[in-house]
């Protein structure tokens, strides 16, 4: 049944991506929970959305007070710095894909870490260092995360955005005359988001930023462990990276 399961959602091991899928929807949950945790502390913006960032950018231009210029510039102009870092990881002249996720694991982790220790170390986390330290890091490690998604190139997983898979889901569907590809694979991501946000905003609420932080810490480290296992595998999915 369990077997079954996976593989009507989409998330069976398969010769092209392997585990690669499930480690996706993974990371797809921890965009979630960062993402609740920008918006809700660090001042409405995101720190994985980069499309609400643009969108809010015009908003703080519009003079809504709700919204900070530099906050958004910050979060994009981060993003896109992980986005090239990840980009060189992607174009290593070693194309393993499970040694791809591996490294991308081992600098999301100092990020990630790093974001971890300024909000503890800091006396007020409202401060303007504190929040644009914070929101550099976190989208810096989101640019990372997103760009090597991209080059691992698993359908539906993009990890950070989910426009596509939502308008996939319906536009594909035989409602509309199509094939209905991965449909479980396309409702799983937006509840793995779900569901990370949510237990952001819960952190948050009952625990404070540090302990989401922390949690979002965890989680990166656990998918390394996974990521170094992968790592060493010859299987055929961890070629074409």
């Amino acid at each position: 049944m369990l077997a079954r399961t996976i593989e009507v959602i989409g998330l069976a091991r398969d010769e092209r991506h392997g585990p690669l899928p499930v480690l996706l929807l993974a990371l797809t949950m921890l965009t979630g929970l960062v993402d609740a945790i920008s918006y809700l502390k660090l001042g409405n913006v995101f720190v994985a959305n980069m499309t609400g960032n643009v969108v809010f950018l015009g908003f703080a231009i519009a003079d809504l007070q709700d919204f900070s210029i530099p906050a958004s510039l910050l979060a994009i102009m981060a993003f896109k710095a992980g986005a090239l870092a990840g980009g060189r990881l992607g174009w290593s002249p070693d194309r393993h894909r499970g040694r791809l996720v591996a490294r991308a694991c081992y600098l999301k982790i100092v990020l990630v870490g790093a974001a971890l220790v300024v909000s503890i170390a800091a006396l007020d986390t409202t401060d303007a260092w504190v929040r644009y330290s914070l929101i550099g890091l976190l989208a810096a490690a989101m640019g990372v995360q997103n760009a090597v998604a991209r080059r691992l190139a698993v359908l539906d997983l993009t990890t950070t955005v989910l426009t596509l898979t939502l308008a996939g889901l319906a536009a594909d569907s035989t409602l509309a005359g199509g094939k209905n590809p991965n449909p479980g694979r396309r409702l799983v991501a937006p509840a793995a988001m779900f569901l990370g946000a949510a237990i952001g905003a819960l952190l948050l609420l009952r625990a404070g930023l540090s302990a989401a932080l922390a949690l979002a810490l965890v989680f990166v480290v656990l998918h390394a462990v996974a990521a170094y296992r992968l790592s060493l595998s010859s299987e055929a999915w961890t070629a074409g990276a």
